[in-house]
């Protein structure tokens, strides 16, 4: 018998927002390389996010394991772009000063009349 060497496909697929995510998930790869790094195994992956099978797992990792630099590269990206989101939200909810306007609240509530 032959063994029939082909190309893999990769297991991942770029949203129209430039997210990448494990095809046929909305498991994104930073999800299972944050996972990896912190030392889960692709089976615990794979227990852990049942949509994604053991196979995409290691898929996924060996992409990583084969081109660290752009996949770190890209992760900074999201990070950065997560942070400005996240930035813009809590500008938008008037966060800043939240905590002293609740206690201010509580002790209104608090005082006896």
């Amino acid at each position: 018998m032959t063994l029939t060497l082909e190309p893999p496909v990769l297991p991942m697929t770029l949203t129209p927002h430039g997210v990448v995510l494990v095809r046929g998930t909305r498991v994104p790869i930073e999800t299972l390389i944050t996972a990896f790094l912190q030392g889960d195994t692709p089976e615990e992956m794979a227990q852990n996010f049942p949509t994604v099978s053991v196979a995409d797992a290691y898929a996924v990792i060996a992409y990583y394991l084969q081109h660290q630099t752009a996949v770190e590269r890209y992760l900074e990206e999201r990070g950065q772009r997560r942070a400005k989101v996240q930035d813009r939200v809590e500008a938008q909810q008037q966060l800043h000063g939240l905590r002293a306007r609740l206690l201010a609240r509580q002790a209104e509530h608090e005082t006896p009349r």
